[in-house]
């Protein structure tokens, strides 16, 4: 059976933001602005339409770009259409060509398979750590503007994503930090601070800049000043949530301090992908990657 797939417009926006709502993929993002924007405009963001007459989708999937290299951010196929060829189809045509090629896998072992056969191979897990915003050693941080973000970004994940960047700098809540030779993204979402992306010249480097930024941005009146309520009490100190590959020091030093791994992917890439991004000096932006 051939599978009509085709790329997303912004009529589409609502039918594709329904596949992702069963999937709970929106959960932070403020309403109408959130990674399927920024797929759809700095990347490839494709649908499977339902039948004809219907405003709706079967399935999505988008990719976005730093230079060269492809990140395969999500592809997801209601339940009712699982396992009939359209993930595969979606899959196809977003990892055509032979440039470097990332992913995070899900436990889903049918994708897995699929991303295999498309080149990549899984490296590390990748965890999905929650834990307290506070009383960690940290380093000085200062805030950046995106351009300087930018430029120290595309070092550490493999490619230059100005566009990206700039557009998530201007959501409500996000600011980018430096320390040294690393540097970190956080956003307030309510009372929960996301970190990422985050880099540096040197594991180490990397690991600081997270520590930092999150020590930036926990700090009395830091979210205030973003016009967003500061997350956290006196007694119910501000949540942070970091995605960071296993390899990373990060692990076992958050791990130690008591945060947990809510959730783990696998972060998977082809040979070329692993020449331009280091797993051990980059954490991810969840979404964005």
């Amino acid at each position: 059976m051939e599978h009509v797939v085709r790329a997303a417009v912004m009529a589409d926006m609502p039918a594709v933001r329904k596949v992702a709502a069963r999937f709970g993929l929106l959960s932070g993002w403020p309403q109408g602005r959130d990674f399927l924007d920024a797929e759809r405009a700095y990347g490839t963001l494709l649908l499977a339409p339902g039948a004809a007459g219907e405003a709706q989708a079967r399935a999505f999937g988008g990719t976005l770009r730093r230079g060269g290299l492809t990140h395969l951010g999500d592809l997801f196929v209601l339940p009712e259409h699982q396992s009939s060829g359209v993930g595969r189809a979606i899959l196809s045509r977003l990892l055509a060509g032979d440039g470097p090629k990332v992913t995070f896998a899900s436990s889903d072992r049918r994708a897995m398979g699929l991303y295999v056969r498309h080149g990549l191979r899984p490296w590390c897990p990748l965890l999905y750590l929650t834990g307290p915003a506070a009383a960690l050693p940290a380093p000085p941080a200062r805030a950046i503007d995106p351009g300087e973000a930018a430029a120290r970004d595309a070092r550490a994940s493999g490619g230059d994503r100005s566009a990206t960047l700039a557009w998530y700098a201007a959501t409500p809540g996000v600011t980018a930090y430096a320390t040294g030779r690393g540097y970190a993204f956080t956003r307030h979402t309510g009372p929960v601070v996301v970190v990422g992306p985050a880099g540096g010249e040197t594991p180490q480097d990397c690991a600081r800049a997270v520590l930092g930024a999150l020590a930036a941005a926990t700090a009395p009146g830091a979210a205030g000043k973003a016009g967003i309520p500061l997350p956290g009490t006196p007694d119910t100190p501000p949540e942070a949530r970091i995605a960071v590959p296993g390899v990373h020091p990060l692990v076992p030093e958050l791990i130690g301090a008591g945060w947990r791994i809510a959730d783990m992917d696998t972060f998977m890439a082809d040979d070329a992908a692993l020449a331009l991004v280091r797993p051990d000096r980059y954490v991810p932006h969840p979404d964005l990657g």
